[in-house]
């Protein structure tokens, strides 16, 4: 299946952002968000998902409905918190509304919270089960349904679609690569990766692919950078690579460490920290300047913090480039706004490799 990028698609589609990046009191930011992307011509707007006032089929409505070329891809939802009948049709309306530039993007989310919510932890199986699920919906059969995703007597939505609906999947740990190969249109890899193991991490993903009868130049791979330009006031500088390392390392620190091969013992000094030990929030949410600033200078690795795009609009564009020269198709410049990204995307079309795009469809699901 060829998918191309329309004559009025957006100018960079191997570039993305996310809409309301990190926490967010304010959801109607987003509409000016992705107008803004839109208008520096960055390809994609992801959206990820907390359940807070960051609803995912909201969101992904509202930047539909707020942009006429850019792609939008929730980055991700979980296939556990809805019905699949209720994903699916968020996913159709919102194909059809955009005129065939949404992605769906699913991840396996965090066990711990899963067992607060009363909800089962996710599994690979249950989201190659969910994945296929949708996409008998999404062309137009009805069926009754028992496997790892659940038990439904009957599925339907309407026998004459025949959507083509690309799934993303989040992934960063070895057997999420894999399954992501197998089975999604596009993988969504995670912030704060070495160029080894991004490198890595591609070869898993496309090994994969292969190994189950695919094409694997058909999988879209999105590296995943922090970009913290020079411009940034530093204590949100602080919040947006500081604060964003430490808040995952809470949540799920060993996954990140083991997959960049670092020293777990540097991931047990962290913990054991007295600031780290019972902190109340996020430190990407709630983190003060000197507590960021101590972090950085006194407990997390100079290497940990250096797997991201930070100083000038110059030297943040060429770790764009070692993104693609690892491996990774396309790149999502996470944790800053449009307005903070614009330095950094006329520096890419600088020194941007413009034949290494054609084609590149604007949907961030589909590759060429």
């Amino acid at each position: 299946m060829t998918h191309t990028t329309p004559a009025d698609g957006q100018e960079l589609p191997e570039l993305a952002c996310y809409g309301l990046a990190g926490h967010s009191a304010s959801p109607a930011d987003l509409i000016g968000e992705v107008r803004e992307a839109e208008r520096l011509g960055i390809g994609s707007v992801f959206l990820s998902e907390r359940f807070n006032v960051k609803d995912a089929a909201v969101l992904a409505g509202a930047a539909v409905a707020a942009s006429t070329t850019i792609g939008v891809a929730t980055a991700a939802t979980n296939h556990n918190t809805r019905h699949p009948l209720v994903t699916a049709t968020m996913a159709t309306t919102l194909h059809r509304m955009s005129g065939g530039r949404y992605a769906l993007g699913l991840g396996r989310g965090f066990d711990l919270l899963f067992d607060v919510m009363g909800l089962p932890r996710v599994t690979g199986a249950q989201m190659t089960d969910a994945v296929g699920i949708y996409r008998r919906l999404w062309h137009g059969e009805a069926f009754g349904h028992e496997g790892p995703a659940g038990s439904y007597p009957y599925l339907s939505q309407d026998s004459s679609f025949d959507e083509d609906v690309p799934v993303l999947m989040m992934a960063i740990g070895e057997k999420s690569l894999a399954l992501a190969g197998r089975v999604a249109d596009g993988v969504v890899l995670h912030t704060f990766l070495g160029d080894e193991t991004l490198a890595r991490s591609v070869r898993t993903v496309r090994e994969s692919a292969a190994a189950a009868g695919r094409d694997p130049s058909a999988v879209r791979i999105w590296a995943v950078l922090a970009v913290v330009e020079e411009s940034v006031p530093e204590e949100l500088a602080l919040r947006k690579l500081v604060g964003r390392l430490a808040t995952y390392l809470q949540g799920y620190g060993e996954v990140l460490v083991r997959a960049n091969g670092w020293d777990l013992a540097d991931l047990q000094r962290f913990r054991e920290d007295p600031l780290v030990q019972g902190y109340a929030g996020a430190f990407d949410a709630v983190g003060t300047t000197e507590q960021l600033t101590y972090l950085r200078d006194e407990v997390l690795p100079a290497e940990w913090l250096a797997a991201s795009a930070t100083g000038s609009a110059e030297a943040c564009a060429r770790r764009v480039l070692d993104q693609l020269d690892a491996g990774a198709d396309s790149v999502v410049l996470h944790g800053a706004t449009p307005g903070e990204l614009a330095p950094v995307v006329e520096a890419w079309r600088a020194i941007r490799p413009r034949e290494r795009f054609e084609g590149l469809p604007t949907n961030p699901g589909w590759a060429r």
